[in-house]
């Protein structure tokens, strides 16, 4: 919804706010929603100003794809949250990494770009979201994309700014495990992303000549040439700011803790794009969020919204890791002196494991057979790490295979701690705290098993390290799971996308706050559900129906 308020109104931001500091976007968060709507709404003439509490992007680790196991654990790069102890996972708690720069996690993150299931958005638009459909949302993922090679112009854009391409990096064990799950009669699978997702292939990434392509590279790079835009890094968003209802501008810190405060005005609208754990951080300070939530905190409440903060999902996923012999893999390629080959060969754009995704081989799949449609995905690559972990290669050779739930049913929460915009929320994803889920899992481990002991793989898996064979019984899986498994950094759905009947929703079909005018969020906060996916393409979607429904604009 376009704003064009009075006179009155217009000359009361200026008072507040000065004639130099109001622009008629304010965007809070320059991750990947946040660099799609800067870039859309300056170009259709509007003026913007793009807040990122982190710094540039910089650092060259940014951009080369094996940089990803380094930035993961960054203090500059990311926000470096962690979960609350969980009662489904042993009291365990998690690092939870999300992007902290120019690009947000786009810019740290895995590079697998996958949309997920048509039946994802036809649930949310029959959950009371109109113009949210799978048939919907389809031509704004083709919006962003520039698809290389085969590209079924049905599904596919080739057209738009984000690059995205299939793997040029092929390893015979990679090879023999898409040769091992269609010996369990599972199809081949030659893109992901278009009609049905079930089968085994290769993922495809968000990369262009051996580097990563993220949201700033792809939009905001455009965006920052024009004069219409205004980008603060070092700038941390404190509070919302309102004339009544309707949203105004928001406070600031530049610099950190002990910067200085600023104020900037938005003559039409602020939006939130800030992550599925700022989001509702940042609503929450402003006083808007749970009663509950906000008195324990001593904040007082402006707008009562008991959605926010709540029904925050994340993929929980298990990685089983086996020996295998006969074959270098990503392990010794890697390492050592052998690096320095592979480092050669991406300097003249040769293919090479330094760019690649951290998994290479996709297998979407069923649980259980009887089930309709997908529940499982499998990503997975040439390498072992030390514990299962990502980041922490093993000195052997190895195959990993890491196994999630696609649309997890244990539900949690972020809700922050204090009135203290600096301090982290507490979050609990509550894993594994669903039966269902507990189900899924158990049947992908089996699947992995399946997987490691079929003909075509036996060649070269010579030992089940992680877990051992003797972890066979459910219940003996199920503990496995508990104690070893982690995140796979999708948090999703602490501003849920709703009608106002539900008690849960916070913000309308159209992305604007129930009950305020002038403020909207578009990120992967409002997912009602999580989609069968990775879930920074959907964020890229609803970044894009986002700017056409401020923009008033169609599709077309």
């Amino acid at each position: 919804m376009v704003d064009n308020s009075s006179n009155a109104l217009a000359e009361l931001r200026a008072k507040r706010f000065g004639s130099g500091d109001s622009f008629d976007y304010v965007v809070v968060g320059a991750g990947t929603a946040g660099c799609v709507l800067t870039h859309r709404l300056s170009a259709a003439g509007h003026s913007v100003c793009l807040l990122e509490a982190g710094p540039t992007d910089w650092n060259p680790l940014i951009h080369l794809p094996a940089g990803y196991i380094k930035n993961l654990y960054s203090k500059t790069l990311t926000w470096n949250f962690k979960s609350e102890p969980g009662a489904g996972v042993n009291g365990r708690s998690f690092s939870l990494p999300q992007g902290r720069v120019l690009g947000g996690s786009s810019s740290i993150n895995g590079l697998n770009y996958v949309r997920g299931q048509a039946l994802d958005y036809d649930s949310w638009a029959q959950a009371g979201n109109p113009g949210w459909s799978y048939d919907d949302v389809l031509p704004y993922f083709k919006r962003s994309e520039r698809k290389e090679g085969e590209a079924d112009p049905k599904y596919r854009g080739t057209d738009g700014e984000l690059t995205i391409t299939d793997l040029d990096w092929h390893h015979p064990v990679s090879d023999a495990l898409v040769e091992a799950a269609v010996s369990l009669g599972l199809p081949r699978n030659r893109d992901h992303n278009a009609g049905d997702q079930e089968g085994a292939g290769y993922f495809q990434r968000t990369m262009k000549n051996g580097l990563r392509v993220s949201a700033a590279k792809a939009f905001l790079s455009k965006a920052r040439k024009r004069p219409n835009v205004s980008i603060r890094t070092h700038s941390h968003t404190s509070k919302i700011l309102f004339d009544g209802q309707r949203a105004i501008g928001v406070e600031y810190f530049s610099g950190g803790r002990q910067g200085e405060l600023f104020k900037v005005g938005a003559k039409r609208e602020v939006i939130i794009a800030a992550g599925a754990l700022n989001t509702p951080k940042l609503l929450q300070l402003s006083g808007i969020g749970p009663n509950e939530v906000l008195a324990r905190c001593g904040i007082n409440v402006f707008h009562e919204l008991g959605g926010v903060g709540n029904n925050l999902r994340d993929h929980y996923a298990v990685r089983m890791v086996s020996r295998v012999a006969g074959v270098k893999t990503i392990n010794e390629l890697v390492q050592g002196p052998a690096l320095l080959v592979q480092f050669a060969k991406w300097m003249v754009r040769l293919p090479s494991p330094l760019a690649i995704s951290p998994s290479v081989v996709h297998i979407f799949c069923r649980s259980d057979p009887a089930l309709d449609r997908p529940d499982l995905e499998f990503a997975c690559a040439p390498a072992s790490f030390r514990e299962g972990v990502v980041g922490l290669l093993d000195k052997q050779p190895g195959l990993t295979l890491g196994v999630w739930q696609e649309r997890p049913e244990s539900v949690g929460f972020a809700h922050i701690k204090s009135a203290d915009p600096f301090e982290a929320p507490r979050i609990q994803p509550n894993y594994l705290t669903s039966e269902i889920d507990q189900r899924a899992l158990l049947g992908g481990m089996r699947i992995a098993r399946r997987l490691f002991r079929s003909a075509p793989l036996q060649k070269y898996v010579v030992a089940e390290t992680s877990p051992t064979p003797d972890i066979e019984s459910d219940e003996a899986l199920l503990a496995f799971a508990r104690q070893k498994g982690t995140t796979v950094y999708h948090m999703t759905g602490t501003a849920r996308m709703g009608p106002a009947t539900r008690k849960d929703s916070v913000v309308d079909h159209q992305l604007r706050v129930h009950g305020l005018e002038g403020l909207r969020v578009a990120d992967a906060s409002i997912m009602p559900s999580m989609p069968s996916a990775n879930t920074n393409a959907t964020t890229l979607m609803i970044a894009e129906k986002a700017a056409d429904m401020i923009l008033g604009r169609t599709v077309n």
